[in-house]
């Protein structure tokens, strides 16, 4: 039976615990109810509930400019890009714990140094552009084929397997290639599902290569188009508000509800996606983090 002090701490603990969850999560709830209330009333504030509730914000991002065109373009980023990751990083790590690779550990050590050291914008901008990957799909999937990160993560929990596993495939005639499909691979789930993780994010969260290196509009990205719309949120409010007015409607936009609503869009594939892999997530972090 606990005593008196144990009783405190538990609830103390728990009451902390709930606060700091409260304090993660409002922030995302209040967008999510500033961008369903009415843009007027919701400059008066919102706080629990939204504020006259409407859906013209989120009727008004989608019935901007290139927007389905940007999103199908960030969708297959994100997609593509991820899978090229993963099998590309997950390959190579699997291949720098092979004995047989010659030069194996330059190599991984080079890989790692890429951690540590970057040339910067310039020199980016003009390998990109002398590869060909100006105003080029592959830019967004190709630079980001090998990322030291993931392959470290990678290497370190293929080193935690039972080595018997491997050396019983081999006996069965199996190559590298066959060990590492069908035997590597399908126990790295956990791993696997950490990384997707933090490469679908990244993927669908960057915009930069888009700003500098795509002039073309049916490339350009949901992110760049939304930075560029956050960025100019009064001209859509004079705009969008004038349409309105000539199409007879009452509802106005604010700039406040234009923010808030792009940050919604982009916010809510994550939070879709993240639910689905977290369950693995941990576990593969967690793995990675023990031995380098």
């Amino acid at each position: 039976m606990k005593n008196d002090s144990s009783i405190w701490f538990d609830i103390v603990n728990y009451t902390l615990q709930i606060l700091f969850t409260l304090l993660c999560v409002y922030p995302f709830y209040y967008i999510l109810i500033y961008s369903i209330s009415d843009p007027q009333q919701a400059l008066k504030g919102v706080f629990l509930l939204p504020n006259g509730f409407t859906i013209v914000n989120y009727t008004h991002i989608f019935r901007l400019d290139n927007m389905l065109n940007s999103f199908f373009i960030s969708v297959l980023r994100t997609v593509s890009g991820t899978i090229l990751t993963i099998a590309c990083s997950s390959w190579l790590a699997y291949a720098v714990t092979k004995n047989e690779l010659y030069f194996r550990k330059t190599i991984y050590r080079f890989v790692v140094i890429t951690m540590y050291f970057n040339a910067g914008l310039i020199p980016w901008y003009i390998t990109m552009k002398e590869l060909g990957l100006k105003n080029n799909f592959l830019l967004y999937i190709l630079p980001v084929a090998v990322v030291a990160y993931y392959v470290v993560l990678f290497k370190t929990f293929i080193e935690q397997l039972p080595p018997a596993l491997e050396e019983s495939a081999m006996i069965d005639g199996a190559g590298f290639l066959k060990i590492f499909t069908h035997v590597i691979f399908p126990l790295s789930m956990p791993i696997i599902a950490t990384i997707a993780v933090f490469a679908s994010v990244g993927q669908w969260n960057t915009w930069y290569d888009n700003y500098f290196l795509v002039s073309d509009d049916r490339l350009q990205t949901l992110q760049l188009i939304l930075y560029n719309y956050l960025t100019d949120a009064q001209r859509i409010v004079s705009s969008s508000n004038l349409q309105d007015l000539n199409r007879g409607l009452a509802a106005k936009i604010s700039p406040d509800s234009i923010r808030i609503t792009i940050t919604m869009v982009v916010t809510i594939p994550v939070l879709l996606v993240y639910p689905f892999l977290q369950r693995f997530f941990v576990k593969g972090l967690m793995v990675g983090a023990i031995k380098g």
